[in-house]
């Protein structure tokens, strides 16, 4: 067997040391490949994933070592030190996991997470549920268990069974262990097909066993997987084009449902809609596919929704589903359409394209479909028949502008916690949204309250303004997706929507922000309570039960003792928040405002809900209710 080189060979050292100041400044293909050796190397194991990942633009590693990965973390000391990589240290597994869901997200670029497996591990893969519920394509690498069998290894599972880590990460998406070096070349073609999927990116979790990474593999560095591409991909049959063109002719209530997938071909979806004449009504996570003022744009329809949304969901004939994969939230557990006939869907995704019955199919990508189904329409797309749906949906509108208006701008209420008025949450969060769009910083959103009352009162024009984790509700997200930034090359300002629930379920950004130089901005909206689910609790029982505590916090002094940290009391006014804001996005690096909310059953204090769940004692109903849709 080829044997790895000593720790303290520096011959060897100094050898990947020269391979990593190539690397830092070639791709890997000009860096690596020799015509004396045919481009095949002999690398450890570690260093030939840190090569392969690389060749598929992965440089950026978001880690917390243990004893699974020291060999990796030595490669990966020096490949920063030459400049090849960026390793950011975190201190919480579930932190980082969440950091590099967001910088893939928001920059567009892979990263990998690093970690051991055992609490570590499992930190990490809760972590990754975000992503792998928003199509985010992430890296994964855990230290597993070595594979001689001899003992029990610290952390692994205390079960007589080979590789359960590779089991749970396999049910959670797509997992490989590389049990034999060799297989590098294997493992990093389907890692590439997972986490740069066309249609439903997700998390790739290798398995590194802690004897295998530093036994020495060859491999021919110009058949190393690069990052997956296909071709954008379009239906062909005449036959299916035809069906399509006679629903647009046919249909006068035709509603198109932007789904999270419309993210990046919203110019598409807004041509498609302007040619047919049909309202668009958003998912949570698609803010900005239309801009806010578009007199087409129904905002948010689903269980949470809006009166104009749900409405046009509610009296719609007919429905295009585009990039959609009918989560409670965007259908009303699936009786959100309970007039339409018949269903155009458009999606890459066969599982989410056939979802729903009287289905005509329209697979491939977004862009590519709608610009394929223009053409055949030439123009003749049915739109006059639906002037009086446009009016009809148009004048929801109006109703929900002047709705939402009265409820962000409400007055401060009296509330028994604060013992004094206080902002309403819609006032808070509409404040700082506002001023988020004005000083052009993105949005971050928690789960709960801040993030149901965020999405029916954000005001996007763009995708990309806000990223809210409606696809898991992960406590703890917005907070942690600052630290994304530290790994980006022209890093944007942030701002995390957080409860103060959420906040305190994963505070470490007080510190690694300050660490990793993150300039960013916590807006920490605190009512005591869980308060998503008090609402639920009242509105289907009638009464509250353990959402709330009695243990002040004080969050200004909790933050301002991390030294860099700019903490501040947001008041209890718009004017007085908006100062707040305008100090907190001065200084330099992180902020954190911690802003008072009401907390009580004065409707002028939420958004209200508008569609139907599949939860607590509404089960019956909505069951009954799918028993009738005709979709």
């Amino acid at each position: 067997m080829l044997q790895s080189p000593h720790p303290n060979d520096t011959a060897s050292i100094a050898t990947i040391r020269a391979r990593a100041a190539r690397l830092a400044a070639n791709s890997v293909d000009d860096a690596l490949i020799d015509t004396k050796t045919g481009g095949v190397l002999e690398l450890t194991l570690s260093e030939a994933l840190v090569v392969g990942l690389m060749k598929q633009g992965v440089r950026r590693y978001f880690a917390i070592f243990g004893h699974g990965s020291t060999d990796l973390g030595e490669v990966l000391r020096i490949y920063q030190e030459e400049g090849a990589v960026e390793v950011i240290n975190c201190r919480n597994e579930v932190e980082m996991a969440h950091a590099a869901t967001a910088y893939a997200w928001v920059y567009g670029e892979t990263p990998a997470v690093v970690t051991s497996i055992g609490p570590g591990g499992l930190q990490a893969m809760a972590g990754s549920l975000a992503a792998a519920s928003n199509g985010v394509g992430v890296y994964h690498i855990y230290g597993d268990e070595t594979t001689q069998g001899e003992g029990y290894n610290m952390q692994q599972v205390p079960k007589p069974e080979q590789g359960i880590f590779g089991k749970m990460t396999a049910l959670m998406g797509q997992s490989y262990t590389l049990h034999t070096p060799g297989a590098l070349r294997e493992c990093l073609r389907r890692g590439t097909s997972c986490v740069h999927h066309p249609y439903k990116a997700g998390p790739f979790y290798v398995m590194l066993p802690i004897n295998t990474q530093p036994q020495v593999t060859q491999i021919k560095v110009a058949t190393l997987p690069g990052r997956n591409k296909v071709p954008a991909v379009a239906p062909a049959d005449a036959d299916d084009l035809a069906e399509a063109m006679t629903f647009l002719r046919t249909h006068k209530r035709i509603v198109i449902k932007a789904g999270g997938g419309t993210r990046g071909h919203h110019d598409a979806v807004r041509a498609l809609a302007t040619s047919i004449g049909a309202p668009v009504v958003l998912s949570p996570g698609s803010t900005g596919v239309l801009e806010d003022a578009d007199t087409l744009n129904m905002h948010v329809g689903g269980s949470k929704g809006s009166l104009s949304g749900n409405h046009a969901m509610r009296e719609a004939d007919a429905v295009i589903m585009i990039g959609s994969r009918a989560v409670c939230q965007a259908d009303c557990s699936g009786v959100g359409y309970p007039n339409a006939q018949a269903v155009l869907n458009i999606n890459g995704d066969l599982d989410d394209l056939t979802h729903y019955a009287n289905t005509i199919c329209l697979p491939g990508d977004i862009t590519a479909v709608i610009k394929t189904l223009l053409i055949e329409a030439q123009g003749e797309t049915g739109a006059e028949l639906r002037m009086d749906w446009l009016k009809d949906c148009a004048t929801k509108k109006d109703a929900w502008g002047s709705f939402k208006a009265d409820r962000t701008h409400a007055a401060p209420l009296l509330d028994e916690v604060w013992q004094r008025p206080v902002l309403t949450q819609p006032a808070a969060i509409h404040t700082v949204s506002s001023f988020a769009n004005k000083v052009g910083a993105i949005k971050f959103f928690d789960a709960g309250d801040v993030q149901a009352n965020g999405f029916q009162v954000v005001e996007d024009d763009m995708p990309g303004q806000t990223f809210t984790e409606t696809g898991a509700s992960f406590m703890g997200f917005s907070g942690s997706a600052l630290l994304g930034s530290a790994a980006a090359r022209d890093p944007k300002y942030g701002i995390a929507f957080t409860g103060d629930g959420s906040f305190m379920m994963n505070p470490q950004i007080l510190i690694d922000a300050v660490e990793h130089g993150v300039r960013g901005m916590i807006a920490l909206f605190d009512n005591r309570r869980m308060a998503a689910i008090t609402g639920l609790q009242y509105d289907q029982y009638g009464e509250e039960f353990r959402t709330n505590d009695s243990v002040a916090v004080d969050y200004v002094a909790m933050a301002g003792a991390v030294s860099g940290v700019k903490a501040l009391h947001g008041g209890h006014s718009r004017d007085a928040l908006e100062a707040a804001l305008a100090e907190a996005h001065a200084h330099e690096g992180l902020s954190l405002i911690h802003i008072p909310v009401y907390a009580g059953r004065d409707p002028i204090a939420g958004m209200g809900a508008y569609g139907s769940w599949n939860v607590g004692n509404w089960v019956e109903d909505v069951q009954d209710q799918y028993l009738n849709a005709k979709i």
